[in-house]
């Protein structure tokens, strides 16, 4: 893999987290009748957050497994379905909140430390 991919898969990778965390909060404030825009917006962005961080994978670790990898999918899962929680259940926006903090958190410190 040239550097040039290696630095678009990251730049597409990380503007597609930040579209992703973007709508996510939208969906915790915005108005009911958004939710199909935000829906198609979030999904877009977790399908590329996937996609590029299958093939930074495969280019860099050969698919060999590790514990933050798997963590970070179990996290992008997680925050890949707060949106749609959000629209369906609105009283319940501050667990959906912190969870999601709690996610991109633990996300970015396995991205960086890459502990196990």
């Amino acid at each position: 893999m040239s550097p040039g991919e290696i630095y678009s898969l990251h730049i597409v990778h990380i503007f597609s987290v930040m579209l992703l965390i973007g709508t996510t909060f939208y969906a915790f404030a915005g108005a009911p009748e958004t939710k199909k825009r935000i829906a198609m917006y979030s999904g877009m962005a977790a399908l590329l957050i996937v996609l590029t961080g299958v093939r930074m994978w495969q280019a860099q670790f050969g698919f060999a497994l590790a514990g933050w990898i798997v963590l970070k999918l179990i996290c992008w899962l997680g925050i890949s379905a707060m949106s749609g929680l959000a629209y369906r259940r609105r009283e319940q926006v501050r667990l959906w909140i912190t969870l999601t903090c709690l996610f991109s958190a633990v996300a970015v410190i396995m991205a960086y430390v890459k502990p196990f």
